[in-house]
């Protein structure tokens, strides 16, 4: 199935090959950087736990609510249309204090939904069927009926669930590209998350820009260029965007 929302660096264009690198064999399956959480959505897994994991409370937060309260979610949806004036008040809500969180769930849903290039800042202006989206996340629920959802550094979530059958997928932050994301990523926490997963015993995939500097990080890895289309690109810009894909195994 397909994520319920798309989010900066989503990995909707990449899935098929990131999926077709995976190990023929693992018990636990984690996603470090969820945001969207395309690869997770992308399948069904019969392994005995799967963990999704992202730093911003609010995601996390939406994806709760999907989980355990999805018709509650539903119904404080009823009713919305794309509409600026109803993106703008919620992305002023958003802000505001003593709401339940199912109410700031919806909010920060209708922010995603109708913000141009997942900004969450700026209308998107364009016409989308916010019923059928609304409907969707019953399907959605049903799908982390099994997930643990979690809210944590990276550090903690690799130290927590690492073992020899954990297989870690993590999409962090692109270098360079920090300033897009919401959650500031440092140039010390690409070195900390190197460091991090050198100490596991499991598996990991890692998706990252293709850069020298990461290339030099994971110089002892298994490094493989990748090809997607790059739809942000102007038209003095290349429409192909390179990627790496590495591994530890």
């Amino acid at each position: 199935m397909n994520s319920f929302i798309s989010w900066i660096g989503g990995k909707k264009l990449l899935r098929k090959k990131i999926l077709e690198l995976f190990p023929e064999s693992y018990t636990r399956y984690v996603e470090v950087f969820g945001g969207a959480g395309w690869v997770l959505f992308a399948e069904e897994r019969k392994v005995e736990l799967e963990v999704y994991n992202d730093v911003n409370s609010d995601l996390v937060n939406l994806y709760r609510i999907i989980k355990y309260h999805p018709e509650e979610l539903q119904k404080e949806l009823r009713y919305i249309l794309m509409s600026r004036e109803i993106f703008f008040d919620a992305v002023e809500q958003c802000e505001v204090r003593g709401m339940t969180d199912i109410q700031r769930a919806a909010r920060f849903f209708i922010t995603i939904k109708e913000s141009y290039g997942n900004t969450l800042k700026s209308f998107g202006c364009v016409a989308r069927d916010m019923n059928a989206m609304v409907e969707y996340l019953a399907g959605v629920s049903r799908r982390l009926n099994r997930v643990v959802i979690e809210n944590q550094d990276f550090a903690k979530i690799l130290k927590t669930y690492d073992q020899t059958g954990t297989l870690f997928y993590l999409d962090p932050p692109y270098y360079t590209a920090e300033k897009y994301y919401q959650h500031r990523f440092r140039p010390e926490d690409h070195r900390r998350l190197r460091d991090s997963l050198r100490k596991i015993q499991g598996k990991f995939i890692l998706s990252y820009n293709d850069c020298t500097e990461i290339r030099e990080l994971y110089d002892e890895c298994r490094i493989e260029t990748v090809e997607r289309q790059n739809n942000l690109a102007t038209k003095k810009e290349s429409r192909r965007y390179k990627e790496l894909l590495i591994r530890n195994y």
